[in-house]
């Protein structure tokens, strides 16, 4: 599992997933090993 304070750049990837590219925010969490409400916030900042 990752750290929980995982790296801007990570989550920033994570980010893009999602929004460029369309993958579900459950999928990505997933695939990251993090939990879909993390991935919900960073989609927040």
């Amino acid at each position: 599992m990752i750290n929980p304070l995982c790296p801007k750049e990570f989550k920033i990837e994570a980010v893009k997933q999602i929004t460029g590219s369309g993958y579900p925010v459950s999928g990505v969490a997933g695939h990251l090993g993090v939990s879909a409400y993390s991935v919900y916030q960073w989609l927040k900042l």
